[in-house]
C-alpha cells in the first residue's frame, strides 16, 4: 500500500482514531533521525501523549498540552469512512452479509435472505437515523446521500471524525427533510466563511453542540448558517461568558448551557432580548446572583417569552434570587434543586411553599404541578409567617398607617400584593410559636396524630394546617420534624424538657 493510499488528500486538521483514542492531525511529514513519514497528532486526552509538539529541539506543530502530542506512523490512523458506508453498516444492509440484522437497537435473525436484504435496503424509507461513533469523516460521492435515503429527518453523527463545517454541510445540503441534527463530541474547525454554507443548513431547526469544546463566541460566528434554528443544544462545553447575538439566533425557543461555567447570573442579559426564548436551561453551572433593574413590584422587558428556567445544581444560596424570577412576566416552569438555599435547615416543603409564594405565576415546580389551592396556602402561609417583620417594619393594618420599609419590601417584594390580595394579618395570627413541655407519660403511646387533635381543641386550627417540629434540649439550635402522623412521641426519640414547636 503507497502513502498516498493512506492518507487523505487534506490529512491537516483532520480527526483520527487511533487504538480506541480521538485526536486531531496537525503535521505530516519527516522527523529526524528516524526514516519514514509521520504524522503529528494532539490528542484529546492528554494523558495519551508524550510531549507539546516537540522532538530533540524542534517544535513541528502546536499543542494545547504540554503532554498532549505524539507522533504516530500513517497506517495506525483510522481516518474514517463516509456516510453512507457507516449508515448501510449500521443498519446492517452493506454487501458483506451476516446471519443477523441490526435494526435500532434490535438484532433479528435473516428469514428469507433475497428478500430481507431487497427489503431493509430501500435506504429511502429510513425518516431518524443514528450513525454514533461509526467513524463517520465525510460525505462521499457527491450526491450519493440524497439518492439513497433524501427522507432523513432526524440524524445523530454524534462523536465521529467530522472535522469542519465543509464536511457536515456536504452530508446536510443533500438531506432536504433534514430538521434535526446532533453534532456533540465531534470536534470541527470554525468555516472561515459560515454565511457561504448557509444554505445547506436552512432548514435545520434544532442542533446538538454538547460537548464539542465550542465557545459562546464560536457559536455566535457560526449562528448565521442556522436561519431557521429553534431549539440550540451547548452542554458541557466550558463555556464563561455570553456575548448580545446580533441578527442571528432570533428564531431560537429553547437554549441549553447546562453544565457549564457561567458564574456571574447577569451574563444572562446578553440572551434577554432573544425574542422568542422560551426554554432556558442552565443547569449545572456557578450561577449565585442574578438583577432586573426595574421599579419595585414592576416587570421586566427582558426574557418577554421566557416560560421555562431551569437552574438545578447551581450556588443560588439567597432568596434575592427568587424574588427577582417575579419580574419575569411570563415564568411559569421553574427548577432549582441542588442549589445552598434548597439545602438550608428549612423543610423541603417549607422552602416549596416560599418559592410559590415569591413568584405570583408559577405553575409548575420542580416538575410538580402547582394547585390553586396550593398556590392559595402557601400565599397566606407566606403573609402569616412574615407578619410580625412587617409590623416591626412599619407595617400596618389600618392602610393609612401602612409604611413598611423599603428593605422590608425588597426582601419581600410581594408582601403588599397579598395583602390587598388576603386583606392584612389579624391579631390571632401575629401568635408566637408556642414551645409545650411534655410529661414522660405522654411519651409511651401519644401519636403526632393525637398531638394535634389536642391542639386543635386549644388552638382551633385544624389538624391538617398544622405543621409539628421539636427541639431537643440535648442539641441545641437542631430542630427535627415530625412528619409521619401515625408515629408516637418516642419514635423520633422526645424526652420530658423537649420543646414542640407548631406552625401554621
Amino acid at each position: 500500500m503507497t502513502m498516498t493510499e493512506v492518507l487523505p488528500s487534506d490529512p491537516i486538521g483532520r480527526r483520527i482514531i487511533c487504538d480506541g483514542e480521538y485526536a486531531t492531525v496537525h503535521y505530516v511529514g519527516m522527523v529526524p533521525p528516524t526514516p519514514g513519514i509521520w504524522l503529528g497528532v494532539e490528542w484529546d486526552n492528554p494523558s495519551r501523549g508524550k510531549h507539546d509538539g516537540s522532538h530533540e529541539g524542534t517544535r513541528y506543530f502546536p499543542c494545547s498540552h504540554p503532554t498532549g502530542g505524539s507522533f504516530i506512523r500513517p497506517k495506525k490512523a483510522n481516518f474514517g469512512v463516509n456516510f453512507l458506508t457507516a449508515v448501510k453498516k449500521r443498519y446492517g444492509l452493506s454487501d458483506d452479509w451476516n446471519e443477523t440484522l441490526v435494526i435500532g437497537k434490535k438484532t433479528v435473525e435473516l428469514v428469507g435472505f433475497e428478500s430481507v436484504q431487497e427489503e431493509q435496503s430501500q435506504l429511502d424509507m429510513l425518516f431518524d437515523i443514528s450513525v454514533r461513533e461509526c467513524t463517520v469523516s465525510h460525505a462521499g460521492q457527491k450526491g450519493e446521500i440524497h439518492s439513497s435515503c433524501p427522507n432523513i429527518s432526524t440524524l445523530n453523527v454524534s462523536k465521529n471524525l467530522l472535522s469542519s463545517w465543509d464536511y457536515v454541510a456536504d452530508i446536510v445540503s443533500q438531506l432536504e427533510k433534514l430538521k434535526t441534527l446532533d453534532l456533540s463530541e465531534n470536534k470541527i474547525s470554525l468555516p472561515s466563511n459560515p454565511s457561504s454554507l448557509a444554505t445547506s443548513f436552512e432548514k435545520l431547526t434544532v442542533l446538538s453542540l454538547n460537548r464539542t469544546g465550542v465557545t459562546w463566541n464560536e457559536v455566535l460566528h457560526c449562528a448565521v448558517m442556522w436561519p431557521a434554528l429553534e431549539e440550540l443544544h451547548l452542554a458541557s462545553n466550558n463555556i464563561t461568558s455570553l456575548e448580545r447575538p446580533v441578527n442571528c439566533l432570533q428564531s431560537l425557543t429553547l437554549l441549553d448551557i447546562a453544565n457549564n461555567h457561567i458564574i456571574d447570573g447577569n451574563q444572562l442579559h446578553a440572551i434577554a432580548d432573544l425574542p422568542r426564548l422560551k426554554q432556558l436551561i442552565l443547569s449545572c453551572n456557578r450561577i449565585s446572583i442574578l438583577n432586573f433593574t426595574v421599579q419595585h413590584g414592576g416587570c421586566t422587558n427582558s426574557f418577554a417569552s421566557l416560560n421555562s428556567l431551569s437552574v438545578d445544581g447551581n450556588n443560588i444560596s439567597q432568596w434575592s434570587f427568587i424574588n427577582e424570577l417575579n419580574k419575569l412576566r411570563n415564568l411559569q416552569s421553574f427548577n432549582c434543586q441542588n442549589n445552598p438555599f434548597m439545602d438550608s435547615d428549612k423543610n423541603p416543603e417549607t422552602i416549596r411553599q416560599l418559592i410559590i409564594a415569591k413568584i405570583a405565576r408559577l405553575k409548575v415546580l420542580n416538575k410538580t404541578e402547582i394547585l390553586p389551592q396550593e398556590r392559595k396556602g402557601a400565599e397566606l402561609d407566606y403573609r402569616k409567617m412574615f407578619g410580625n417583620e412587617w409590623l416591626k417594619s412599619g407595617g400596618n393594618q389600618n392602610a393609612d398607617l401602612n409604611k413598611p420599609s423599603l428593605e422590608f419590601l425588597l426582601e419581600h417584594p410581594r408582601y403588599s400584593e397579598l395583602i390587598e390580595k388576603y386583606g392584612a394579618p389579624d391579631d390571632a395570627e401575629f401568635r408566637q410559636q408556642q414551645p409545650f413541655a411534655l410529661k414522660n407519660q405522654l411519651l409511651n403511646s401519644m401519636t403526632v396524630q393525637k398531638v394535634k387533635g389536642l391542639l386543635y381543641r386549644l388552638l382551633k386550627v385544624p389538624g391538617s394546617e398544622l405543621r409539628l417540629s421539636y427541639e431537643s434540649s440535648k442539641m441545641e439550635g437542631k430542630e427535627i420534624e415530625l412528619e409521619n402522623d401515625l408515629k408516637t412521641l418516642q419514635f423520633y426519640s422526645m424526652e420530658n424538657g423537649d420543646s414542640v414547636l407548631v406552625r401554621w
